[in-house]
C-alpha cells in the first residue's frame, strides 16, 4: 500500500537522503516535504490526463447567469477536486480538448474562479480530478510524483545545483514514460493546454 511517506521516502532515496518515519517528525527533510508536496503533487496531476485520476461529472446550473458573454455558469467539481478539464460535453455534442470552440468560432465555455461559464443549458464534463490518497495512484504515477518532488526539494536538502539538474531529467523522463504507457491504455499522450482551460483552475 503506497503512502505519502513511501512518496517522500522515494524521493529521498533518490536525493541519497535519510528516510523518515512520519511526515510529522522534527527532521529537515520531513519539513520541506510538508511545505511543498501539495503543490508539487497539483502540479504532476496538471502535467498529463493520467488515467487514475479522470472523473466525468454533470455539472449543476447555478440560479444566476453570468453578468454578461454567456447565458449560464456552472459549479465545478470538489469531490474530487477538479483540477482541468479535459472534455466539454452539452449532452448531444462533445468537444474534445484540442477543439473546444463553437460554432461562431469562439471557445464553448470558459472558467472563471470556480465556475464554468457557457451558453449550453447542459454541462457534461471529463476532467483531472485532484485524487489524495495515494494508494488509488499507478506506479507510473506515483514514480513521477516522486520523481518530481525529488526535483524541488534537491537544492533545499543538497545545495547542489547539478543534483537539482539530474533529478529533473529524471522527472522528463518519468513523464514521457508514463505518458507512453497511458497512452497505449486509452488517455491521450499529451495535454495541450488552452487559455480557457487553464484559467484560474
Amino acid at each position: 500500500m503506497t503512502s505519502i511517506v513511501d512518496i517522500a521516502n522515494y524521493a529521498l532515496n533518490t536525493l541519497g537522503a535519510t528516510n523518515i518515519t512520519t511526515l510529522d517528525e522534527n527532521s529537515k527533510a520531513a519539513r520541506i516535504i510538508n511545505q511543498r508536496y501539495e503543490s508539487v503533487r497539483d502540479t504532476v496531476f496538471r502535467a498529463h490526463p493520467w488515467n487514475c485520476l479522470l472523473r466525468r461529472a454533470e455539472l449543476a446550473k447555478e440560479s444566476t447567469a453570468p453578468e454578461f458573454g454567456y447565458a449560464n455558469q456552472y459549479a465545478l467539481p470538489t469531490d474530487p477536486f477538479c483540477l482541468r478539464v479535459l472534455e466539454f460535453s452539452n449532452g448531444t455534442l462533445s468537444y474534445p480538448q484540442d477543439n473546444m470552440t463553437s460554432n461562431s468560432g469562439g471557445p464553448v465555455f470558459v472558467i472563471e474562479g470556480r465556475k464554468l461559464l457557457t451558453d449550453e443549458g447542459i454541462a457534461k464534463i471529463k476532467y483531472v480530478g485532484r485524487v489524495t490518497d495515494p494508494q488509488q495512484y499507478e506506479a507510473n504515477l506515483t514514480e513521477t510524483l516522486a520523481a518530481k518532488l525529488a526535483m524541488e526539494i534537491a537544492y533545499a536538502l543538497t545545495g547542489s545545483n547539478s543534483i537539482v539538474q539530474l533529478t529533473a531529467s529524471l522527472y522528463d523522463q518519468k513523464l514521457k514514460e508514463a505518458r507512453f504507457v497511458d497512452g497505449t491504455e486509452g488517455a491521450p499522450q499529451r495535454i495541450e493546454a488552452s487559455e480557457f482551460i487553464e484559467a484560474r483552475l
